[in-house]
């Protein structure tokens, strides 16, 4: 499948008489989650709602993007406001809302909504509370935990989610304790934890793998550019590290990239991005041809091509947005929602790249 290289804003129509754009959402949002369900729509959560990014009890909001009208319905609210936390959809079809900070600290609590219902229910706490961590999606529905910070305190430790028990157990810590780094699902079932850092002591260019056989990490290979903030995906051929930072934040931003060869245990330059991009959050697509595309962070979208191992620059939302997400639907179009820009004005727009 080819992607056109349109994006229609929210206030426009599609080339070529096609249909239009997503209405606006109902609330400008950033930080927050987008997750597709069963049915093919798209629940939001969560997030920051105002400019500066500060929490409040808006934060609790969430809304429902209906793929078949283009629409936005306001959804159930959170049992409490979240930014910077986790929605994983679960086997059931279920999505399971957990961490990241609320109006006082990171938490360590859950809540899990299931379509057709109209509220949140609380489910089992994390062993730990954490913000800025990873949360991953195992072949056998578990979700795996990596990282993050309590109260200023990087962490190393990991645990899994077991959805048949509905509750968090720990397994292996890391060696290395991290935030805002990634994690990434290998094709043989482990993950791949990248990158980060921690305030004080810089960012890191160390990575390790959690095996599920063991329930341990071990290091492998760093990356070639120490960063944090960065976006990873499973691409054709290994797994695609995008942009980041170093310990200059917005003015540290890196257009570099590096693709992990898991069968050769090593990483090889690709790219670069056509600009610096970080801050990406979920703002990053696997595509069917088994490249990506790099929508966040940047007024033009990157298409990563595997074959060549080279970005293609193709239009974009037009404005540098951190923090947004990028949900590919079951029609193949791609919705971009949200994000704040460098001056941490938040964003009420939604943008659809057609297929």
């Amino acid at each position: 499948m080819r992607l056109a290289a349109l994006l229609v804003a929210i206030t426009a129509l599609a080339a070529g008489g096609a249909a239009p754009a997503p209405e606006a959402p109902r609330s400008p949002r950033a930080a927050h989650t987008a997750t597709l369900l069963a049915s093919g729509d798209v629940l939001f959560a969560g997030g920051c709602t105002v400019d500066s990014c500060e929490l409040d009890a808006r934060g609790a909001t969430t809304e429902i993007y209906e793929a078949g009208s283009r629409r936005f319905r306001t959804g159930p609210s959170l049992l409490r406001p979240r930014v910077g936390h986790a929605a994983i959809r679960l086997g059931d079809g279920s999505v399971l809302v957990f961490g990241g900070w609320d109006t006082s600290s990171q938490t360590a609590s859950a809540e899990r909504w299931r379509p057709g219902t109209e509220r949140f229910e609380a489910a089992a706490l994390m062993g730990t509370p954490r913000g800025g961590f990873t949360a991953t999606k195992l072949r056998d529905g578990r979700v795996l935990v990596v990282g993050g910070s309590d109260r200023g305190r990087a962490l190393r430790s990991a645990e899994l989610y077991d959805p048949m028990t509905s509750s968090f157990v720990a397994t292996g810590s890391m060696r290395v304790a991290r935030y805002s780094h990634t994690a990434t699902l290998l094709p043989d079932g482990r993950v791949l934890v990248a990158g980060g850092g921690v305030e004080g002591q810089g960012v890191f260019s160390s990575v390790e793998i959690w095996s599920p056989r063991t329930g341990r990490f071990s290091p492998v290979a760093p990356l070639l550019d120490r960063r944090h903030k960065h976006a990873a995906i499973a691409v054709r051929g290994g797994v695609l590290v995008v942009g980041g930072s170093d310990e200059r934040d917005f003015a540290g931003r890196r257009s570099s990239a590096e693709l992990y060869r898991p069968a050769e245990r090593r990483w090889v330059r690709v790219g670069p991005l056509s600009a610096p991009r970080f801050k990406l959050g979920d703002a990053i697509v696997a595509l069917p041809d088994g490249g990506a595309l790099v929508v966040g962070g940047g007024p033009r979208a990157d298409r990563y091509q595997p074959g060549s191992r080279r970005f293609r620059p193709v239009a974009g939302t037009g404005r540098t947005l951190s923090f947004s997400t990028a949900t590919r639907l079951r029609d193949g179009s791609i919705l971009v929602v949200g994000g704040y820009d460098d001056r941490i004005a938040l964003a009420r727009g939604a943008w659809l790249l057609r297929s």
